[in-house]
């Protein structure tokens, strides 16, 4: 006999990971790279030479020490330059003992939910949202409310929200920019959410937490910068990953903060830690503690992810698609058209099972 949800998790894979196997089952045809696979989210740029520079230098200088085990949160050097990151970016006065240093996002939001779930609770999640929430939450023994999607902006749909809120409500999750709409939540959308979250603590008479999952929070675009929201709420446990800003998705290096303001901060960071070992992750990554920690305040040219957003938004409206507001001129239009017509054995599908586009006449299955 063996667990019937983990022999389910086991065998039926995420739709998201349906995708990325048979793009290597293309790739094995065709060629890799006569396949565009927009499955997973693997980085499309390199990460940054200092990256690089920084592990060579690391390992020839540490050989004896950086393969050793850390402290369970972290390296306490890695956890301060984390904390010295943030207070320059967004001015907090963040410290080392709340971050907890964690194997990507993923490990973020687990220890995380883990940490909080107590019988009974409730975590609300927005739609659009990335499938494995859903995971995450029932995993820690706690139920997922969703919100269905404000389809004209990607907000958030309030009516539904107030609704949802029971004294049952330990905690909402947001992640702006979202994954996988690519909107970002507007400081209005966040004071208003914010308000409402204060309104029912006093209500309820106990913290609701506000879940910040951020691993795309450095890619936005035209100078925009995505509110930093525990600025806004005071209750906000932050769950970060370098995937995307560093390029580094399969380094599995992120963290979890727990701001001092939060209510029950102490016991909060004490519980995510528990939630840690309880889950077996022992400590993060030792090398790349090092090399994300000495490279945090660098990204990788996120100014690709920029072009391809101003080429594809007006060609997907062009084609009968609905996108959120973004401005682009015509140049990107016929920039994308020019593609196409050059290359007219790419299958463009709107079916939302397939979100490949398979070169060299394959056809889309």
């Amino acid at each position: 006999m063996v667990s019937k949800r983990m022999l389910g998790l086991g065998t039926a894979r995420s739709v998201i990971r349906e995708l990325f196997e048979y793009g290597n089952q293309r790739a094995a045809v065709v060629g890799r790279e006569n396949v565009y696979d927009f499955s997973l989210g693997n980085p499309s740029v390199p990460a940054p030479d200092a990256v690089n520079e920084a592990a060579i230098r690391i390992l020839r200088e540490q050989p004896e020490l950086i393969h050793c085990y850390t402290s369970a949160q972290g390296d306490a050097a890695a956890r301060q330059r984390f904390a010295d990151s943030l207070n320059r970016r967004f001015g907090g006065d963040y410290t080392a003992d709340q971050l907890y240093i964690t194997v990507g996002a993923a490990a973020s939001l687990c220890c995380v939910f883990h940490g909080l779930t107590c019988p009974g609770d409730e975590f609300i999640v927005f739609a659009p949202y990335f499938p494995e929430y859903k995971v995450f939450i029932e995993g820690a023994g706690a139920k997922m409310v969703l919100i269905p999607p404000e389809i004209e902006h990607f907000q958030i749909d309030f009516a539904a929200f107030e609704r949802a809120l029971t004294p049952h409500t330990k905690g909402v999750v947001v992640n702006s920019p979202n994954n996988p709409s690519g909107v970002v939540y507007s400081r209005e959308t966040l004071e208003r959410l914010a308000e409402i979250l204060r309104q029912k603590e006093e209500e309820y008479g106990h913290p609701i937490y506000l879940i910040s999952d951020e691993p795309y929070r450095e890619i936005v675009f035209s100078g925009f910068q995505a509110p930093w929201i525990p600025h806004l709420y005071r209750d906000t446990i932050v769950c970060y990953s370098f995937s995307k800003s560093l390029s580094l998705p399969g380094e599995r290096l992120g963290y979890v903060l727990v701001p001092g303001q939060a209510a029950d901060s102490g016991e909060v960071y004490a519980a995510v830690a528990g939630a840690g070992r309880s889950l077996g992750y022992v400590n993060a990554p030792s090398l790349f503690q090092q090399v994300t920690s000495l490279c945090c305040d660098m990204t990788a040219d996120l100014s690709v992810y920029e072009r391809n957003c101003k080429l594809l938004v007006p060609a997907l409206r062009e084609m009968g698609y609905h996108v959120a507001p973004w401005p682009v001129g015509d140049e990107s239009r016929r920039d994308l058209r020019s593609v196409l017509k050059q290359n007219p054995e790419i299958i463009v599908t709107n079916k939302p099972e397939i979100v490949m586009a398979i070169l060299q006449g394959q056809k889309a299955q």
